[in-house]
C-alpha cells in the first residue's frame, strides 16, 4: 500500500516482506516489553566488514564534528546558563538498539520544571515549555550536538531513526505494526525520518515516521546514508521541521 504525503515529494510507502534479497530480521526479545519483535517484515542486514565501517565512519564523524563544532557547543551552553535557571546539559532515556535504554544527552531547550507532573509530553509548536535560547537551538539542531558523545559510547550512530522514550515506545507499540522493527539497528542523530518529516508530537506523526523508518531499514546502505547527510545539511541551515 502506498500513502502519499501531499508536503512532500517522496512516497511513504507500507512495505510486505518479498523475495530473498534481504534477511530476516533477527528474532530478539525486547527489556522494555520481554515481548519479541515481530519478524514479519525485513531489514537488510549488514555484514562484519559494513558493520565495521560503519562504527569506524561514526567515530570519524563524531570525533571531526565534535572538533569543529566546539565553538557553537560552547556559545550554546553559555546561552543555555545566560537565559533561564537550570543545567546546560539535558539527559533522558530512550531506547535503542534491541530495545536497551539508555541515556541521551542533549543541550536543555526547556524550562528545568517543564514536566514537573512527571508525565512524558510530546514537544507541541509554539510549545510554552521551550526558552527563548531553546526554540534557536532546537530550530537548527544544536540542541541534538552532544549525541555526538552519545555516538563515541556506542550507544547511537550518526544515522538511523530517532531514538524515542519509553513512555512514548510503550503507546507506540500498541498502535503501530512491527514498531520494534526500529530497534533492530541503533538509533540515529539524523536520519530519513528526520529530514523528510517533522518533529513527531502524536501517534499519527509517528506513524509516518515510522514507515520512513522501515523503508529505510529495507534499503540502508552507505550511498542512502550520503543521501541522508546531504539533506541533513539542508535541514539544519533551514531550520526545517523544528518545533
Amino acid at each position: 500500500m502506498m500513502i502519499v504525503d501531499p508536503k512532500h515529494r517522496f512516497p511513504l510507502v507500507r512495505f510486505m516482506p518479498y523475495g530473498d534479497q534481504l534477511a530476516e530480521l533477527p528474532h530478539f526479545a525486547s527489556p522494555v516489553t520481554r515481548a519479541p519483535a515481530a519478524p514479519d517484515l525485513q531489514v537488510r542486514r549488514e555484514g562484519r566488514l559494513a558493520r565495521a565501517s560503519r562504527r569506524i565512519f561514526d567515530v570519524t564523524m563524531s570525533l571531526v564534528m565534535a572538533v569543529f563544532l566546539a565553538p557553537v557547543m560552547l556559545l550554546a551552553a553559555l546561552a543555555i546558563a545566560i537565559d533561564s535557571p537550570g543545567p546546560v546539559f539535558y539527559r533522558q532515556t530512550r531506547v535503542g538498539l534491541n530495545g536497551r535504554p539508555f541515556r541521551i544527552t542533549k543541550f536543555r531547550s526547556m524550562r528545568r520544571d517543564a514536566e514537573g507532573a512527571g508525565v512524558a509530553v510530546w514537544a507541541a509548536t509554539e510549545d510554552p515549555r521551550i526558552t527563548a535560547v531553546g526554540r534557536i537551538l532546537r530550530k537548527y539542531r544544536i540542541d541534538e550536538l552532544p549525541q555526538f558523545f552519545d555516538v563515541l559510547r556506542g550507544d547511537m550512530s550518526i544515522i538511523g531513526p530517532r531514538p524515542e522514550r519509553p513512555e512514548f515506545v510503550a503507546i507506540l507499540r500498541e498502535s503501530i505494526p512491527d514498531y520494534d522493527l526500529r530497534h533492530a539497528v541503533k538509533p540515529g542523530i539524523t536520519g530519513l525520518a528526520q529530514v523528510r518529516y517533522a518533529y513527531g508530537a502524536s501517534v499519527e506523526d509517528a506513524r509516518i515516521k515510522h514507515i520512513y523508518d522501515t523503508e529505510y531499514l529495507r534499503k540502508r546502505s552507505f550511498l542512502l546514508d550520503g543521501k541522508i547527510l546531504i539533506e541533513t545539511v539542508s535541514v539544519v541551515l533551514f531550520g526545517k521541521g523544528a518545533r
